[in-house]
């Protein structure tokens, strides 16, 4: 083989190692977007699922405080008597 055969073909198997990486680059990138796709659905059901669990929690929080837990007892007997004034209001601007 001459010289410049030795060089073609060695410059064909280049070509052929650096296409075959292309296409293991190309198989890698569409299976990275799909994760990715996958990753940001998981994403948005957990962060809806945390929005909910705080609203859940707030609404706890709430009862919990009307219905007079250690923590808040003299808060909840307030909002209850400032309730009591707003209903007698009421009653008696009814009553004229």
């Amino acid at each position: 083989m001459s010289k410049i055969e030795l060089i073609v073909n060695s410059l064909e198997e280049k070509v052929q190692k650096v296409l075959y990486e292309l296409a293991e680059l190309k198989n890698d990138n569409t299976t990275l977007k799909q994760e990715l796709l996958d990753a940001n659905a998981t994403n948005s059901k957990l962060l809806h699922t945390l929005q909910e669990k705080e609203s859940d929690y707030d609404t706890l929080k709430f009862a919990n405080s009307i219905l007079g837990s250690q923590e808040s007892k003299r808060e909840t007997k307030l909002k209850i008597n400032t309730l009591i004034k707003e209903i007698d209001d009421c009653i008696s601007k009814l009553s004229d």
